[in-house]
């Protein structure tokens, strides 16, 4: 499997702007800028853009995990928060609520562990990584 997207930026790197495309056209010529990425600009950025990979790429990780182990989730509802400082990406801290049926909290915790590793963009990441999470 292969997945393509597409930046085209026009201009310098504080004046100019840009537009993002997915293969999928989920996003479709979808504006970044300057403003967008380091101020409340309109539009998206590539740090918003990993937070969102990692958390949907968590979440079916875990997912998946649940499954094998027989378990089916209500929701698991992840959100990532990407922290850029001095040009990098210094962590990808997820949080995690989850409501899944008769699983044991250290099952469950052992689940979440292997999906914080082992999850594609987990592994893509050369961050620190941490998850908190809730079990209801």
């Amino acid at each position: 499997m292969k997945r393509r997207a597409t930046a085209v930026w026009n201009g310098s790197g504080k004046d100019g702007k840009g537009h993002l495309t997915t293969q999928s056209t989920v996003l479709n010529q979808t504006q970044y800028s300057f403003g967008s990425r380091f101020e409340e600009g309109i539009g998206t950025n590539p740090e918003e853009l990993v937070g969102a990979a990692h958390a949907g790429c968590f979440s079916m990780k875990l997912a998946f995990n649940l499954q094998e182990a027989g378990f089916t989730p209500t929701e698991l509802k992840t959100n990532c928060e990407i922290v850029f400082e001095d040009g990098s990406i210094v962590a990808s801290n997820l949080t995690l609520t989850a409501t899944v049926d008769g699983i044991s909290k250290d099952k469950f915790d052992e689940l979440v562990k292997d999906a914080e590793t082992n999850c594609p963009i987990s592994k893509l990441l050369n961050t620190k990584i941490s998850v908190s999470h809730t079990l209801n």
